[in-house]
């Protein structure tokens, strides 16, 4: 991370948390709700299958920025997928770099040939072992693998939602994260219980097992870009929601935190980290800031 953008975030980190300001810093621009999989977990893929015109995500990106955002998600249905009038991903990770956001990254099932080295980080869907993975996502886990090997830059974090199918194979993950190749760091959540996939959702006393898992994997050196301070408050869904530093935008439409406020309890249920991570910290949480120090400038 440039000093410059550490110096941005940490002033705006004294900010909110001494006034208790709920202005937003990390936002995610919805680009189509297309996708090329039906993994078993997911409940917002090929709904509208609408690809949204470059020009109006040049303004949501735009009008992003004017809120304060300067950290900036791409993400989908699945993102490598998106294109309108001969612009692609890339063009507009470079929009927005070029627009003056600080960190630019895209989320991807990893289906796709990954050729992004502008954006910071590609958290990229990695759900597990072969067997595992390919239950929740089809016959996916062999090409992603290869795509991983052949990306063109080391910028990928795996990006795995834990769940009822998989939740035996966090350690797997996170040994593939430490020994793979063009992989920086692996990501993790919970599944957040849409009401069409509930069944998937992890009881508190699995959710520590995973926790418990996770943590023994970084003292042993796995690369897991989450704040381990954070899992006791994440086990049992005791931190607070929303999180109003964190904006979603799809066609037009601005949600604070993310698509899942719109959902009757599901807040309360939530199983991203990051939002987790997120309120502590902008709440004070002095061990969530030290930690959070400690990760970002490792990975980013």
């Amino acid at each position: 991370m440039k000093l410059s953008s550490f110096v941005y975030f940490a002033k705006f980190g004294i900010k909110t948390v001494l006034f208790h300001k709920k202005d937003p810093i990390v936002g995610t621009v919805i680009l189509t709700d297309q996708c090329n999989l039906k993994c078993k977990h997911c409940s917002v893929n090929n709904i509208t299958f609408v690809m949204h015109p470059y020009r109006q995500i040049m303004r949501e990106m735009k009008l992003l920025y004017d809120m304060g955002v300067r950290i900036l998600f791409f993400c989908g249905g699945e993102t490598f997928l998106w294109h309108d009038k001969g612009k692609r991903l890339r063009d507009l990770v470079i929009e927005a770099k070029r627009m003056g956001f600080l960190i630019v990254n895209a989320v991807t099932n990893g289906t796709f040939p990954i050729d992004l080295p502008q954006a910071d980080l590609i958290l990229l869907s990695l759900d597990g072992n072969r067997r595992l993975h390919n239950k929740v996502r089809g016959d996916t886990y062999d090409t992603i693998m290869k795509n991983v090997r052949n990306a063109t830059s080391d910028n990928i974090c795996f990006y795995m939602a834990v769940n009822q199918i998989n939740k035996k194979a966090v350690r797997e993950v996170c040994l593939l994260a430490k020994n793979t190749p063009n992989v920086r760091a692996v990501s993790f959540n919970f599944h957040t219980p849409y009401p069409d996939t509930a069944q998937l959702a992890l009881s508190p006393s699995e959710k520590a097992y995973c926790c418990r898992v996770i943590a023994g994997m970084m003292k042993k050196g796995a690369p897991v870009f989450n704040l381990k301070s954070a899992f006791p408050y994440i086990i049992h869904n005791q931190f607070p929601t929303p999180c109003y530093q964190c904006v979603v935008i799809e066609d037009g439409k601005v949600s604070v935190c993310g698509r899942c406020i719109d959902v009757p309890g599901l807040c309360q249920q939530c199983g991203y980290f990051f939002v987790a991570e997120y309120t502590l910290l902008f709440r004070g949480n002095i061990k969530i800031i030290l930690d959070m120090l400690r990760t970002y400038l490792k990975y980013i």
